[in-house]
């Protein structure tokens, strides 16, 4: 044979031992002729058996032939070796992983796996300790599809491949045509002996590096004489029935889909599998070689885009990348209405240039023409459609699991957020937009009562790893609680005497009420969350201390916590105060007051709450000064409108030159005329007209003209690497540091930006972390790229829509307001909010790939508005692995017949 090895599917430093008796079991096992078309040293067949399986063995499984039931009686008689010897070596092989072993009347009975995959290779991976020893094995059993997978592309028709899909069973509930073999309590039912393994597929990406981080651990079920053979080799534990049905509810609660191996005949099989898309090496036959019929079901999903809201937990959910965010309303432009793929090998001669190697890494979630503009242009792609639905019908507790999927801060969000989603909605060049934020915040509001509030459900178990997030601002909570949910220690460290950071600290009681964020956050403590405040990271306790005392990763989430100065004369005069500094002085103590005139430096949102702030405090006179005129004033318009409702006076194009002041203090400051705050490329760079001055009196100068970050030595000792703004530098997609163990987010990676913006940063870290600190996990693959395009607004059709107006709370006397801390905003009315829900025009839908889908029903079990449904339209039964060639030879004639044509005529892609 050949001595030369392929090195393109394993690992540098691999090396063959070449051993002809173990290529010989490997040909047997193959049912190869090595004279005609026998296997290659680098084939994943050999490689995977020649790394555990010795001479001695290879000679047993040799003489123990191709799928024949053999005692180590037989064996020994054959051999002329003694029974023991010879069940000492059917053991080794049946632990290692080629055989099983049942006890069949009364005696050990030993037998090959029929096949390579699902059979010798799964049962190989299947046992970790020679995975740990052989880490080889993962890298043939990854190989082996790879190499063999093209070679069946359009060979098998639906529903005889070795592997196959079986639908969630409450997808197929009332569908007329139903089958026993299609759902998954029959074969729970069928059996009596159980075990459960972890998932072979993803063990095998792990060893290599490139897990997906989902749910391996007791993810797979065998039954029967497989369920036996895994208990006594230890590759599984016991389990009864109704534990099997909790494994089945957990993967799906998890977004698993299932699939057995089916290779034992029609409504037979000895497992299932939870599977996901981005590590199974069954579903990549679809989602790789687009040759989806050979692990697909009998159904395809439809989408009924009437009832369909684009919340996108179909398209999330769905492992073959088949479902796709659309567009639900007409449009004079192009609209990408069908996404099936035509182009397949049922009937196309398929190469290499065919395939989707980057499947793992280039999911898309919606179409070319984009989506709904409310979960596009929102930071963290709330699925506003869907809960603005869910609340126009009265479940109030499914909106608020809807939204907290990716912001767990719902209450929190309805009175501080930017409002992305309203400024981007299609209603708004009708007439309004819708308000979203409002019906946001009525849900939210149920939140806040204990009773009836939602807490999330944990998915894992990871308790024994301990992860520490710094700084308890939006971001640090939310990365916080997405790690509770997975189960992880988590300990919050604030330096602050009260956890929320800039929610708590930064914003007024009369915009967020401090009860508001305190019970957002009682939820995460209810999830298990520690939260240790007065210590300062890098001050009091060093990363490396929290190292030692065994936290696994870190999260950076320290935000903007300090004023910046304007780099003027005099800002060192008492009575100048950072805007940050004064307003968290403020939320610690309402006591806290200022007397005279108040000047305050800046025009955003943070300028304004301060200088209502110093109105509450005890300021006679507060003016606002700022660069921009008002139309650039980054201050949202009903701001604006509120703080001058409040008598505070508001001054565009004005920018101070100095402060001036007496003994010590300050007594006024000087400005000058702003000509204009940008440059003609749009970067900023104020221009003045120094002979336009003026002297205002001021006993306080409140400067709110931006934040800094203050890292406080915690970077000491580390490979992090700060920006020149201080801003720390992190992986776009990630968020890890150049220190491997360090994650960041919110302000400190991006400066200055809104609550929504670190939420959803913190979420993404989440999912980092995760994986960081589970062995053998890639960051990246199998991961949503967040890649959201918006639809063509301007190019809509809408032909009638409800003319309600849109619906506002009763405005509230800005006289009576600037007396209180208190919040003395109301809500929308229960009428008000269904009003303003009608109002929606429903932009997205989802578009269906029919050729993709592969029947799992994971989709229509996360839609929670009836609009997917599954559709029985093949009818395909498994087939024994002998009797496949037989059963799958007409189809093949059939295609082959048609690629012929198909050249003969000059067919194109």
């Amino acid at each position: 044979m050949e001595q030369a090895i392929t090195k393109m599917y394993f690992p540098e430093g691999y090396e063959c031992k070449y051993n002809e008796k173990v290529m010989a079991l490997a040909n047997m096992l193959g049912r190869r002729d090595p004279k005609k078309n026998g296997y290659k040293w680098d084939d994943p067949e050999y490689v995977i058996l020649e790394a555990g399986i010795d001479d001695d063995m290879a000679e047993i499984g040799l003489a123990m032939g191709y799928y024949t039931k053999r005692t180590a009686k037989e064996i020994a008689q054959i051999m002329g070796k003694s029974e023991e010897y010879c069940h000492e070596q059917m053991m080794k092989l049946a632990v290692y992983g080629t055989c099983f072993v049942n006890v069949i009347d009364g005696i050990d009975t030993f037998w090959h796996a029929e096949s390579w995959i699902p059979g010798i290779m799964e049962m190989i991976v299947n046992n970790l300790d020679v995975v740990k020893k052989h880490p080889i094995v993962a890298y043939a059993m990854e190989a082996y599809g790879r190499v063999r997978g093209p070679m069946s592309s359009g060979m098998f028709p639906p529903g005889i491949g070795l592997m196959r899909v079986i639908p969630i069973e409450t997808a197929i509930e009332g569908n007329s045509h139903r089958a026993s073999y299609e759902e998954v309590s029959k074969y729970l039912t069928d059996n009596t002996v159980f075990s459960c393994s972890p998932c072979s597929c993803r063990t095998d990406r792990e060893a290599m590096g490139e897990g997906c981080g989902h749910l391996k651990e007791d993810m797979c079920i065998q039954m029967g004489h497989a369920a036996e053979y895994y208990i006594r080799t230890g590759r599984g534990r016991e389990i009864t029935r109704d534990e099997a049905f909790n494994i089945i509810k957990r993967a799906e609660e998890n977004g698993l889909m299932h699939q057995i191996p089916n290779i034992d005949g029609s409504g037979k099989t000895h497992a299932i599998c939870n599977c996901c898309g981005c590590s199974c090496l069954s579903l990549r036959s679809g989602t790789m070689y687009k040759n989806v019929d050979m692990v697909r079901s009998n159904y395809v999903s439809r989408v009924d885009k009437e009832k369909c809201v684009a919340c996108g937990q179909c398209v999330e959910n769905c492992p073959m990348n088949a479902m796709k965010l659309g567009q639900k309303l007409c449009s004079r432009g192009a609209v990408t209405e069908d996404i099936t793929t035509t182009y397949t090998p049922r009937n196309n001669a398929w190469t290499e240039e065919d395939w989707n190697p980057d499947y793992r890494i280039n999911r898309q979630e919606v179409v070319d023409t984009g989506t709904a503009p409310c979960k596009t242009n929102c930071p963290a792609h709330i699925a506003v459609q869907g809960y603005i639905k869910l609340a126009a019908q009265g479940k109030y507790t499914e909106a608020l699991e809807l939204i907290k999927m990716e912001n767990p801060f719902p209450a929190v969000c309805g009175y501080v957020c930017n409002k992305r989603c309203e400024d981007a909605c299609t209603r708004g060049d009708l007439d309004e937009p819708i308000a979203i934020d409002d019906i946001k915040r009525f849900i939210a509001d149920q939140d806040l009562n204990k009773e009836i509030r939602f807490i999330p459900k944990k998915r894992h178990h990871y308790g024994d790893k301990k992860i520490a997030v710094v700084g308890s601002g939006p971001a640090g909570l939310s990365c916080a609680y997405y790690l509770a949910i997975d189960g992880y220690d988590v300990t919050v460290f604030e330096k602050e005497k009260v956890v929320g950071g800039m929610l708590t600290l930064g914003i007024p009681s009369f915009v967020l009420e401090k009860k508001i964020v305190g019970a957002e956050i009682d939820i995460l403590r209810e999830l298990g969350v520690t939260f240790k405040t007065g210590i300062e990271v890098g001050k009091d306790i060093a990363l490396n201390q929290l190292r030692a005392d065994g936290y696994t990763a870190f999260y950076l989430a320290i935000g903007a916590q300090k004023g910046r100065k304007i780099g003027v004369e005099g800002e060192d005069y008492e009575g100048v105060i950072s805007g940050i500094e004064f307003l968290s002085r403020v939320n610690q103590n309402e006591k806290e007051t200022i007397s005279g005139n108040v000047v305050v430096i800046g025009g955003g949102n943070v300028a304004i709450d301060v200088a209502r702030v110093a109105v509450r405090a005890g300021g006679k006179k507060v003016s606002m000064f700022c660069l921009e005129n008002r139309e650039q004033m980054p201050a949202l318009d009903e701001e604006i409108e509120v703080a001058e409702s409040e008598d505070i006076t508001i001054n565009n194009s004005w920018g101070p030159k100095r402060i001036i002041g007496e003994n010590g203090k300050v007594t006024g400051i000087e400005l000058m005329r702003c000509i204009h705050v940008f440059d003609e490329n749009g970067r900023f760079s104020p221009k003045y007209d120094e002979n336009q001055t003026m002297i205002v009196e001021a006993d306080y100068v409140l400067l709110s003209v931006g934040q800094s970050i203050d890292w406080c030595g915690m970077l000491a000792d580390s490979q992090a690497v700060l920006n020149s703004n201080n801003t720390i530098q992190v992986d776009a997609a990630t968020y890890q540091t150049n220190q491997p163990d360090v994650f960041a987010g919110g302000d400190a990676v991006t400066g200055p930006r809104f609550a929504i913006d670190a939420i959803a940063a913190g979420k993404q870290a989440a999912i980092s972390i995760h994986r960081f600190v589970q062995v053998g996990q890639d960051l990246l693959i199998g991961r949503s790229s967040r890649q959201y395009i918006e639809l063509d607004k301007s190019a809509v059709i809408i032909n009638s829509f409800d003319t309600t107006p849109r619906q506002r709370a009763a405005k509230i006397d800005g006289q009576e307001a600037k007396k209180t801390f208190r919040d003395l905003r109301e809500a929308l009315t229960e009428e008000q909010m269904r009003k303003e829900t009608e109002r929606c025009l429903g932009c997205g839908a989802t578009v269906v790939d029919e050729y993709m889908c592969v029947g799992c029903g994971m989709c229509a079990t996360k839609c929670r508005f009836g609009a997917i449904t599954l559709e029985r339209v093949y009818n395909g039964k498994g087939v024994e692995f002998l009797g496949i060639k037989k059963a799958i030879l007409p189809h093949v004639i059939k295609r082959k017949v048609k690629i012929t044509a198909k050249k003969v005529l000059g067919g194109k892609k």
